[in-house]
């Protein structure tokens, strides 16, 4: 699976470190997580925003919450 998936990326150690778990010692995903959360909070919030301009902040902070659960990622 990675060799396919290295394909797409430049850096494929990058890509390696990514879906490595840290029980498996050395390097692991634990700080590309940190980024990746937050650089996927804020594409999402833009397209919230940018979608629903209407909406209060309660109901983008709820939609933005449904989007970023656990279950709905696994989905993609």
């Amino acid at each position: 699976m990675v060799s396919e998936l290295a394909r797409r990326f430049a850096r494929a150690e990058l890509l390696e470190r990514a879906l490595t778990h840290r029980s498996a010692g050395g390097d692991h995903n634990e700080r590309l997580e940190f980024l990746g959360d937050a650089v996927l909070g804020f594409l999402i919030r833009e397209e919230l925003f940018r979608r629903f301009g209407d909406a209060s902040e309660g109901d983008l902070t709820r939609l933005r919450a449904r989007l970023v659960r656990e279950s709905t990622l696994a989905d993609l």
